[in-house]
């Protein structure tokens, strides 16, 4: 379905029922819905109604102006969707820059959702700057050019298919193991995927919207759920550790055998964390 938020509308794909509603943003940017493939199905068989969100002007949401791809403008899309749908209690679930949005949708809407789940996450941008250093030592060898290579060619991404050439050079980065199975999985689930190069180009060019909420963690008044790969080599245990030590009663699960796509590296575990969170709100 498609959602109205004000100055566009979201995309949403709905599976599953139940009293709390789970309102999951995906990474990228410039990917969609589609990235969690079947890995959160289960949770719909169980009691939750997953809202799976093409973030704004990505997948099949409708376009929006550029200036509007903000965190912010981001967050309060979470917020306008909520409102739209009459969502009474609701969770969070943010990945990766998608963790980014849920995020900021916490401080900027502290107390509105029942909960958030921040997924692979940063609460400021100065958590990042290790990520040349991680793609500089990566290893196995064989694969560092083409990992490096992928994530240059972010800046210059023009097509759909140059996002699809890129995502299958740099999904070994974001394993704890490079040569996963499940990164063929990954891939398979993503077939349908609606990418949006030009999304992810303005975000390799403008820093990935900027995350900067560190100093704002404490004004969080709702539970949060802190979620992170002990091999992330892109958003760190560290700074998982730093959003869960800011945000007041903020719990920590570290997935020791996963790195960036926990989610798939360790699916029942991962949704154990999540179903375990929403039960106790």
């Amino acid at each position: 379905m498609l959602v109205d938020v004000g100055d566009t509308r979201l995309h949403v794909a709905e599976r599953g029922r139940g009293d709390v509603a789970l309102v999951v943003l995906h990474g990228g940017p410039g990917l969609d819905h589609t990235m969690f493939g079947s890995w959160l199905d289960q949770l719909g068989d169980e009691g939750i109604r997953l809202l799976l969100v093409d973030e704004r002007a990505q997948g099949r949401s409708d376009p929006a102006p550029p200036e509007t791809w903000t965190l912010e403008h981001h967050a309060h899309d979470v917020d306008a969707l909520a409102t739209a749908l009459g969502l009474e209690r609701y969770v969070v679930l943010g990945h990766s820059f998608g963790a980014f949005i849920a995020l900021q949708h916490a401080v900027d809407f502290s107390g509105r959702p029942s909960g958030t789940i921040v997924s692979s996450g940063v609460p400021s941008e100065r958590f990042l700057v290790h990520v040349d250093e991680q793609l500089a030592a990566f290893e196995p060898v064989d694969l560092r050019e083409q990992v490096q290579s992928s994530w240059a060619r972010e800046a210059h991404a023009r097509t759909p298919e140059d996002v699809a050439a890129l995502l299958a050079d740099q999904w070994p980065f974001h394993f704890a193991d490079p040569r996963d199975p499940r990164i063929d999985e990954l891939r398979a689930g993503m077939t349908g995927a609606v990418l949006s190069p030009d999304v992810l180009r303005a975000a390799a060019n403008e820093g990935y919207g900027h995350i900067e909420v560190e100093d704002r963690l404490g004004d969080v008044a709702h539970p949060v759920l802190v979620l992170a790969g002990r091999h992330d080599r892109t958003c760190s245990v560290p700074a998982a550790e730093a959003i869960a030590a800011g945000i007041p009663d903020a719990r920590l699960v570290v997935f020791e055998h996963s790195g960036h796509m926990s989610f798939a590296e360790e699916p029942e575990a991962y949704r154990a964390a999540v179903r375990g969170f929403a039960a106790a709100l």
